[in-house]
C-alpha cells in the first residue's frame, strides 16, 4: 500500500487497471467469437452462433470473475501496514 494513500484510492487503482484489461480482453474475445461463429455453433447447443444472450452471459461472467480475482488480493494487501513492509526491506 502506498504511503499516504487512502485504502479506497489503492483499491480503485487496482480494480481500475483490471477493469481496463478485462474490457479490452472482452472486446477482443467477442470479436474473435463472432468471427469463429461456426466453431461456436458446434459447441453451444440450442443456440444460434451469434446468440446475444450467450455472448453477453460469457462476457459478464468473465468480467465478474476477473474483478473478484483482483479484488481479493487487493483487499488482502490493504490489511498490511506500510511500516511493517518498510521494515522488512
Amino acid at each position: 500500500m502506498a504511503l499516504g494513500a487512502q485504502s479506497r484510492e489503492v483499491l480503485r487503482t487496482a480494480l481500475g487497471r483490471a477493469f481496463k484489461l478485462l474490457a479490452i480482453g472482452s472486446a477482443a474475445g467477442l470479436l474473435l467469437g463472432i468471427l469463429a461463429s461456426s466453431v461456436l455453433a458446434s459447441i453451444v447447443y440450442q443456440a444460434t452462433p451469434r446468440d446475444p444472450l450467450v455472448l453477453a452471459g460469457v462476457v459478464v461472467a468473465m468480467a465478474l470473475l476477473g474483478l473478484v480475482a483482483t479484488w481479493i488480493p487487493a483487499r488482502r494487501a490493504l490489511t498490511v501496514s506500510p511500516l511493517v513492509l518498510l521494515r522488512e526491506d
